[in-house]
């Protein structure tokens, strides 16, 4: 995987507030969300969130049914997203800057913003240090919730932005092929797990917890980010996981603030991986 460009994914506090004063184009999407209170995030935004911020739930909008199969937040039926947008006046010219808190960590954002370019929608950014951020800034918040002018948005789907399981265990351990898993290391480990039915990793896979994109809050600088993910330039190709593929969208973000370009999501991720009982799994440090 080779480096490109940078462009920067996040947009600062300040520079948020300038931008809303300037572009009507711009809307703002809440995604806070506690995958042990999916409501949490809703009520969050009930009682206070930016101005003109609208409220999207990763369980409700960002994710599909659950099945046997296939994870605890598989992808959304593009066609009833792309009604989802519209419904909150997102179309195909719409500035889109997704925002969560402390809490989430960016993740839930992460995961909005990674949705977005999954179906063809570049004009997305992060609120780099999310709710907290705008707040320390001393921006107001309000309760008012908006309403806008429905618009269209028509999906052009990158299909090579995700891996399946079949492709995953086709290619476990492949020369050149990296896996990265963006979990705590003690589910990393399978020293715990709270969330899903097998504890451990996908063998081979290396442990690059979301959190250590993060300082102070805040996405690192590009070039720590690069050095951080070093061995994602050497690799010639990178698989990113984590329980239910949200974290690993953080991971994808922070490649991209890099100029590391081309990994794919395993949507599934390890919510996936672990529900086919002849699947292998892996414990303690990979060497």
């Amino acid at each position: 995987m080779s480096a490109s460009t940078r462009y920067s994914h996040l947009v600062q506090a300040a520079e948020l507030r300038a931008l809303l004063q300037t572009d009507a184009q711009v809307r703002l999407v809440d995604v806070r969300f506690s995958l042990t209170d999916p409501l949490l995030g809703r009520r969050r935004y009930e009682a206070g969130h930016l101005p003109g911020a609208v409220y999207l739930s990763l369980d409700d909008d960002l994710s599909g049914p659950v099945r046997e199969h296939g994870g605890r937040h598989p992808l959304p039926d593009t066609a009833r997203f792309a009604q989802t947008l519209g419904a909150c006046g997102i179309g195909n010219d719409t500035h889109v800057v997704a925002y969560d808190d402390a809490a989430g960590g960016g993740m839930f954002a992460a995961r909005l913003w990674w949705l977005l370019r999954y179906v063809g929608h570049d004009q997305v950014q992060v609120l780099d240090g999310g709710l907290d951020a705008w707040t320390a800034a001393g921006l107001e918040l309000t309760r008012d919730v908006p309403t806008y002018p429905p618009a269209t948005f028509t999906p052009a789907v990158r299909p090579e932005m995700v891996a399946d399981m079949q492709e995953v265990r086709s290619k476990l351990r492949r020369p050149g092929v990296l896996l990265l898993d963006a979990r705590a290391p003690e589910r990393y480990r399978g020293e715990v797990e709270p969330l899903d039915k097998r504890a451990g990793h996908i063998p081979g896979a290396r442990n690059r917890p979301f959190m250590g994109n993060l300082e102070g809050g805040r996405f690192k600088p590009a070039e720590a980010l690069r050095a951080r993910f070093a061995d994602v330039e050497a690799a010639d190709e990178t698989i990113l996981y984590c329980g239910s593929g949200v974290s690993a969208a953080h991971n994808a973000l922070a490649l991209e603030e890099a100029g590391l370009r081309g990994a794919k999501l395993y949507v599934g991720s390890w919510s996936d991986w672990s529900s086919f009982e002849e699947n292998p799994v892996a414990t303690g440090e990979e060497a």
